[in-house]
């Protein structure tokens, strides 16, 4: 019982002399020792690391859940260690309403056929999402968390023991320096000051083993970068494999709905937006034929309600032909298209009444329209 009493009071002590050389220290009462520019370089370079983590880690985390009572929802779960419930991602419910919009309106008539195609297609882009979701928390977000709830807890740890340790320091310094002047005026023993340098020397081993115990811990950022880079990597590339599988999913229902609208409205033609730009290209091979522009629905030869030109019998004009390098591949939608092929050479050529969007191409004895899009015109 003594002895924890002793303690405590031990424990009170040295926080108050802390305290005091602390408060000192910041009216300018007190000298302070100062760490060398390396150890403040690595001292900021620590905290910028973590407070940037700490915003990605969140933006991360709205971009893969937008809706906040979910994020909640998800957290309480992970702090009771508990498993977050599967959840519907936005597209799938869609697909479900739409799925039951098409069974109470009619799934034999044309709208319902067409409800039924998309409901698939959003379905599928809801399984993507999902996929996506839980890759880029595995690959991405729990690395960030670890490094959060992990190291950066233990240099935090770290860092407030060599604060103590120092100011234990300073403060042996100002005892050291008091006794100094009092053995001047001859009012304490040598034994006063002999005891004041020894606590100070005690104090600066102690320094300077905890400085050399957390500029290692704060060296090791770098290596937390690398892990962070190399993480940022996988995403990227989940990210890549989601919106490619987007892309097929969407091109595929475009096709179903380019040939059943030509059926239910003779004489108009599908989707008349030019591409988007096309993509990064990305290295993985099971997403780079997926990561193609979307390139323009069938668009006619001539205006609406006139006969479509039949291409065998199209002849390329006089004068007016160029050549042009193909930018991306390119999948024909039907016959009347031509296929292409990035970096090839092919003769283009236009015709009057022509979609100002759509050129003749001709590559030996295949012709067909090509977008104008995915070609770079030469002189």
């Amino acid at each position: 019982m003594d002895f924890n009493m002793k303690k405590l009071a031990s424990d009170a002590g040295i926080f108050f002399t802390r305290a005091v050389q602390f408060t000192e220290e910041k009216f300018g009462q007190a000298e302070k020792t100062e760490l060398d520019a390396n150890f403040e370089n690595l001292l900021a370079r620590a905290d910028s690391t973590k407070n940037w983590t700490e915003k990605i880690l969140r933006q991360t985390e709205v971009l893969l859940q937008p809706n906040p009572s979910a994020r909640v929802e998800e957290f309480l779960y992970e702090k009771l260690d508990r498993k977050v419930p599967s959840r519907v991602t936005n597209g799938e419910l869609l697909a479900q309403y739409m799925a039951e919009a098409a069974n109470e309106l009619g799934p034999t008539t044309p709208y319902g056929k067409t409800l039924i195609k998309v409901a698939e297609a959003e379905k599928r882009l809801g399984a993507a999402e999902r996929d996506f979701i839980h890759m880029a928390s595995i690959n991405f977000l729990t690395p960030l968390r670890n490094f959060l709830e992990g190291d950066w807890k233990t240099i935090s740890k770290e860092r407030r023991l060599l604060q103590n340790r120092r100011l234990d320091l300073d403060a042996c310094k100002a005892r050291l320096k008091k006794a100094k002047a009092a053995e001047a005026k001859a009012t304490l023993w040598n034994d006063e000051v002999d005891k004041a340098e020894q606590e100070l020397r005690v104090a600066q081993t102690e320094f300077d083993r905890q400085a050399e115990v957390t500029r290692l811990l704060l060296e090791g950022i770098s290596s937390t970068h690398v892990n962070h880079l190399r993480c940022l990597h996988e995403f990227v590339e989940s990210q890549t494999t989601y919106y490619a599988q987007c892309y097929r999913h969407m091109l595929d229902l475009q096709k179903q709905l380019g040939s059943s609208q030509g059926a239910i409205f003779p004489g108009t033609f599908v989707g008349t937006t030019e591409p988007a730009s096309p993509p990064l290209s990305s290295t993985s091979p099971t997403t780079t034929a997926a990561t193609m522009p979307v390139g323009p629905s069938v668009a006619g030869l001539a205006p609406p309600g006139e006969a479509a030109l039949r291409l065998e019998e199209v002849a390329p004009p006089a004068s007016g032909t160029r050549k042009a390098r193909v930018l991306y591949d390119y999948e024909a939608a039907d016959s009347s298209e031509l296929a292409l092929l990035a970096d090839e050479l092919i003769t283009v050529y236009s015709l009057p009444g022509m979609d100002p969007d759509w050129l003749i191409g001709e590559r030996g004895n295949k012709k067909g329209k090509v977008p104008v899009t995915y070609l770079e015109l030469l002189s």
